[in-house]
Order: structure tokens, then sequence, then C-alpha cells
């Protein structure tokens, strides 16, 4: 298939400290790939870089074949970006920014049908900077998914949300990847990873250090003791 995000030799430094260090990968269309590491993998950094919001040392990155710092708006039009914290206006409501969203983009997702489906009616005359966070993971979910994107950035999708609304965002993502679009999402979590992807990509001291279908890594890496074991050595 089709690999519309391609990672390759990845270099980063923040002053002398190594945050990316020779890191490759790939995600291809239709399909959930899950980057898993312990805090200070490279999980965020990665990712920003693939959405064009940081530019990386050395290495390249392409999403859907272009250099994502160098995209033109037609481009980023095509692209899907939750940030792990921050981006959404405080002063508005969810339903003015999610439809204020969707006029910037040729085909939108219906609004009210999206934020019935995410819960967020149910909170909507509350302003952003006075919800809960798991209520704005909620709407910066939504706001990813309003423009009808061809590629999906999530990071940390379903931090701070209860059970019920963590597997309402997994099925959503499915949902999403079955209709060909592809998903990348960064996540602490090995559940998450088993439940979501299609492909999993654990990263170490900003190095892949296992890749592959959940079966193929838990069995010749044991992911689960992998993970743990990542999480207790970085520093």
């Amino acid at each position: 298939m089709t690999e519309t995000v391609v990672v390759r030799d990845l270099h980063h430094r923040y002053g002398t400290t190594p945050a990316l260090d020779g890191m490759s990968w790939s995600a291809r269309a239709g399909a959930v790939t899950a980057v898993l590491g312990p805090n200070g993998a490279g999980k965020t950094t990665t990712i920003e870089m693939a959405e064009g919001l940081r530019r990386p040392d050395a290495g390249e990155i392409r999403v859907l074949g272009t250099d994502p710092w160098q995209a033109s708006a037609q481009h980023r039009a095509r692209v899907g970006v939750m940030l792990q914290e921050g981006g959404l206006p405080g002063g508005t409501r969810p339903s003015r920014l999610l439809r204020h969203l969707a006029r910037m983009y040729a085909s939108p997702v219906e609004v009210d049908p999206l934020m019935d489906r995410l819960g967020i009616t149910a909170f909507d005359r509350t302003t952003m900077r006075r919800l809960s966070g798991g209520q704005r993971q909620r709407v910066a979910l939504a706001a990813a998914l309003v423009g009808r994107p061809e590629v999906l950035f999530l990071d940390e999708p379903t931090a701070g949300l209860d059970p019920h609304a963590r597997r309402d965002v997994w099925t959503l993502v499915k949902e999403t990847r079955d209709n060909g679009v592809t998903v990348v999402v960064t996540t602490h979590s090995f559940e998450e990873a088993e439940r979501l992807a299609d492909r999993v990509v654990v990263l170490a001291r900003g190095r892949v250090v296992a890749d592959g279908s959940v079966a193929e890594v838990a069995g010749a890496h044991g992911l689960e003791q992998s993970y743990f074991s990542l999480t207790e050595d970085v520093r």
C-alpha cells in the first residue's frame, strides 16, 4: 500500500540533548500507525515535524509526498492535526469554533453529527476555557476531523478521557481509517496501541526499537514487557 507519511534518518537536538537520533518509520494509507513510547522518547517532536510545526536538524519527512515544513495551504488542508495541548481559543463555544473551522474547507464534515458523536453537544453552552481537560480533548479531536483529512495526526488523543469516552474515540478512529485515511496516533498506552493500530512503532531515546504489526512486535520483542522496561530506563 502507499506510504503517505515517510520519516527518514531524522535528527534533532534541544540544546545539547538529542531528542531524535536517526529515526526512520512510515505510515501507509488506510491504516492506523501507533507511535508508542514513554515521555522523552521523541513521539511529540516527530509528530510536530510531520505536521510542519517544527523543523528537523537533519533527515527527511514527507507527508503526501511533500515536505510539511514547506507545504502550501492547499496541502495543509489535506492534513488533520490534534495537538497534545493548546491550539484552541478560550473565549468561544465549541460549536462556534467547529463551524468556523468547517468554513475553511471545501468539503467539511457536518458539524452537528460530529459533535453528537463525540458528546460535545452536551457541554456546548460552555466556553472553551471553562471545559475540563477531557472535554477539550473531544473538541480538539473534532477540530482535527472536521476538514475531512486524508492524513490525521493525533497526539495522545484519549488523555484525560473516561473509559466510555475512550472507547468512543477508538471507534471513531477506526471508522476514519476504514474510510481510507492515514491515521498516526501517539500514545503511552500499550492497550491503546493494541486496540487501534495496524502497525506499531516503538520509540526509546529518539530511536525506533521495534516496528511492525501488533502481533509481530509483541511476538518478536514482547511489546508490553519492552514498553514498561523503556519507561523505567528513560531519564
